[in-house]
């Protein structure tokens, strides 16, 4: 097992090989991409630095790649390998940084601007109306307005005919003091009508730039033209905010309320008899009473109009494919995810040997050194063998020589001659 294991990996070297280099040329081909959309300008000093950083990007990736590939699967240390473990995540962590939200740029980054040019629609959609409500607020004064001069109008003409008030018909003190009132309560009345069409006037051509500002996010073709497009049509919407924030008429109506109270003067009797006068007096004081309510009321009721919050001017900022799938990120989930996996896929590669190294040393170490023994080890034994062999043989032969050499033994000693005595 161990044995097929090994020819295993000796067989996808090859291919372990081509998948990374593919892998860290579609990376640098989605780098240089994104790295394009970036840089200033298309001289080709640009298009040159795109290249280069594409480069470097992909051979990072790959030499990285391969140490990995070749070093952590054969350590045991558990040290070591917590070590080598660091040096990955340092690496991948690198390679996301200089690549992989690059990849996403290119993968994604058209989208993700259309993106932040719908979003910035609905918030100048939302702005508009919202000044168009603040400029309207002050139209709802109207139906007051109009009651208060239609009842001023009613009792000066009551006065006029049947002498209602003050009990003696016509055109007096008390006629001319109502009938300014009421003149003065319609002019306002007119100034708010007026005011209506023209805030309408300003909303219509809002709601048409806004429709252009959509058409050009869902049209074709390139981002950076419609965004220039758009910007212009934004700064057009900006425009008519700020005109319809300067069109409220509630600062004229609270004006208008405290004037009628304020500029109140009150017109000398002039009946004919002192009971009469009197009466006007009387009537004229009431009026006088009557007026300060209504004016407090109106400008009670503007100074809430007033008091609301008001409305920012919008303002838009273009952003480039790369900020854009940075902001909008959560957006673009599987494009962030396909632009890591082509970066981090060899990691996965480097688990698979890991598993396979370790079965490896599981079948091998428990077998002893002969069932393991390959045909080349074998035949490296017996030429070493051999040798041992044919060194032992060399040293032996002079040896044995040596000792077989008669001249090399010593000579016997004479025997003593024996006496004459003996």
């Amino acid at each position: 097992m161990a044995r097929d294991l090994k020819t295993g990996i000796s067989d996808l070297a090859t291919t372990t090989s081509a998948a990374l280099g593919i892998l860290a040329l579609a990376s640098g081909v989605y780098t240089y991409i994104g790295v394009k959309g970036l840089l200033d300008g298309s001289s080709g000093l640009s298009a040159a630095a795109a290249v280069a950083y594409a480069i470097a990007v992909s051979v990072g990736i790959y030499v990285f790649w391969t140490y990995i590939l070749r070093f952590f699967p054969l350590l045991r240390c558990p040290r070591r390998r917590a070590q080598m473990t660091v040096a990955m995540l340092i690496g991948a962590a690198a390679i996301v940084a200089m690549s992989s939200w690059l990849n996403a740029a290119a993968l994604a980054g058209s989208a993700a601007v259309e993106q932040h040019l719908a979003e910035t629609v609905e918030d100048y959609q939302e702005t508009l109306e919202a000044a168009h409500e603040q400029a309207l607020a002050a139209q709802g004064l109207l139906p007051d307005i109009r009651i208060a001069a239609g009842n001023f109008e009613s009792l000066a003409d009551q006065e006029r005919r049947d002498g209602t008030l003050t009990g003696t018909s016509g055109s007096g003190t008390v006629v001319q003091l109502l009938t300014q009132m009421a003149g003065q309560l319609r002019e306002l009345e007119g100034q708010i009508a007026a005011s209506r069409e023209e805030v309408a006037s300003l909303f219509a051509q809002g709601t048409d730039h806004l429709r252009r500002m959509r058409e050009l996010v869902a049209s074709q073709g390139a981002v950076e033209e419609r965004s220039i497009a758009f910007s212009e049509e934004a700064v057009q919407v900006a425009g008519l905010v700020a005109e319809l924030k300067q069109t409220s008429v509630a600062p004229a109506v609270k004006r208008a309320a405290e004037d009628l109270s304020r500029s109140f003067i009150a017109p000398a009797p002039d009946g004919a008899s002192t009971d009469l006068r009197q009466r006007q007096a009387v009537v004229v004081q009431s009026v006088r009473e009557t007026i300060q309510a209504q004016s407090l009321a109106l400008a009670q009721a503007a100074a809430e109009v007033l008091d609301a919050p008001t409305v920012e001017t919008p303002r838009f900022t273009p952003i480039s494919t790369a900020e854009a799938v940075l902001i909008y990120a959560e957006d673009f989930i599987p494009s962030w995810a396909g632009a890591i996996a082509i970066d981090l896929l060899p990691g996965v590669i480097v688990f698979i040997l890991m598993i396979v190294q370790s079965a490896i040393r599981s079948y091998e170490d428990p077998l002893p050194v002969e069932e393991t023994m390959t045909l080349k080890d074998l035949q490296a034994a017996m030429t070493a063998l051999r040798r041992i062999e044919a060194e032992r043989d060399r040293t032996a032969t002079p040896a044995a020589a040596h000792t077989e050499d008669p001249a090399a033994q010593p000579s016997a000693a004479p025997r003593p001659a024996r006496s004459a005595a003996e």
